[in-house]
């Protein structure tokens, strides 16, 4: 084996590697991201082969010797007809190929935005940097809000209703769906179906401020089941504390600069401004992805949110140590 194939293997290695994951667009979790990457082959292997039949034309075309050619002005009708039949031949197989493409394009994109009754229905609302998330019934009574972290059940298929508070977002969960823009004053919506459990990350996808990259969201794709006891804890509203630490966190928390901006339903805390905090605890992640929950993620959240995320909306608050580790059990407890 020539060296550069032992350096080229691990580079293709390496690059496959990325196409598999929780946040990938190759790596298909549904019948919607099914379809674009099945399209996406289609048009990566008919193009490289038009590119790579494209060189092998060019190489040979440098490599040939050049014919002598004594008269400049001398022509041969039999190799110009040749020549001609060979770029009429070129153009109109460009032009099939083109159409094809289309055609696929349009076929896939039907199939993407087939209406189909939805089990589920979610409106989803783009924030400086966070994601707003309601669950909507026709009974107002279990519809309810949570943030950064979507449920869904499993081969069923789910509406995610799309608006912005603010800027122009995109949302995109690569595993489940394509991009959409999340536009303010403007309506969009996607329908998705995730075909087995699992957890997959999504992104803005439009560049929307300082930060952008931190504006990530989780899709938990679970069993009927799961989703259906996942939904009727969310539904109920935050359990009082029963150990002291969290009982002095949830009176520090209420009488804090905090109430002006959260929620938690069940208290007298009702901000709509900013993310539900009525089962925080139950989230993967803080910060709309960018900490891991845990009671010292909460806590340095809570003491310095512009050191982790610059830029964020949330105001600084001086609090005691005690009073910090309070509120931060407080919050972790509410699951």
């Amino acid at each position: 084996m020539s060296r550069f194939s032992l350096f080229l293997l691990p580079a293709i290695g390496f690059a496959l590697a990325g196409c598999r994951g929780w946040q990938s667009a190759l790596d298909a979790q549904g019948p919607q991201a099914s379809e674009l990457a099945w399209l996406f082959w289609i048009f990566t292997w008919v193009l490289g082969a038009i590119w790579l039949a494209v060189m092998i034309a060019l190489a040979a075309a440098l490599l040939r010797s050049p014919a002598s050619r004594p008269d400049p002005l001398l022509v041969n009708p039999a190799q110009d007809r040749r020549y001609a039949a060979v770029v009429a031949s070129l153009a109109v197989a460009t032009g099939v190929v083109v159409l094809v493409l289309t055609g696929l394009s349009v076929v896939s994109q039907r199939n993407l935005f087939r209406v189909e009754e939805e089990a589920v229905t979610i409106r989803v609302t783009g924030r400086q940097w966070w994601w707003e998330i309601r669950y909507e019934e026709a009974d107002a009574s279990r519809s309810f809000t949570t943030a950064n972290e979507i449920h869904l059940p499993v081969g069923k298929p789910v509406k995610i209703i799309l608006n912005s508070a603010d800027v122009i977002h995109s949302f995109w969960v690569p595993s489940l769906m394509g991009k959409q823009d999340l536009i303010k004053g403007q309506e969009n919506d996607i329908r998705l179906v995730a075909d087995r459990p699992g957890i997959y990350r999504g992104q803005c996808a439009e560049f929307c401020g300082l930060q952008h990259a931190h504006m990530g969201i989780l899709a938990v794709a679970e069993s009927q089941q799961d989703f259906e006891r996942w939904r009727d804890a969310q539904i109920r509203p935050a359990e009082p504390p029963g150990d002291p630490e969290r009982q002095k966190g949830q009176a520090a928390f209420l009488t804090q600069p905090c109430i002006m901006c959260h929620s938690v339903r069940g208290t007298p805390a009702g901000g709509k401004v900013a993310p539900d905090l009525t089962h925080v605890g139950s989230r993967k992640y803080l910060a709309a992805g960018t900490l891991p929950m845990s009671r010292g993620n909460l806590a340095a959240w809570i003491v310095d949110p512009h050191g982790i995320k610059p830029g964020v909306n949330m105001p600084t608050i001086k609090l005691q140590p005690d009073d910090l580790n309070a509120i931060a059990s407080y919050l972790e407890g509410l699951k």
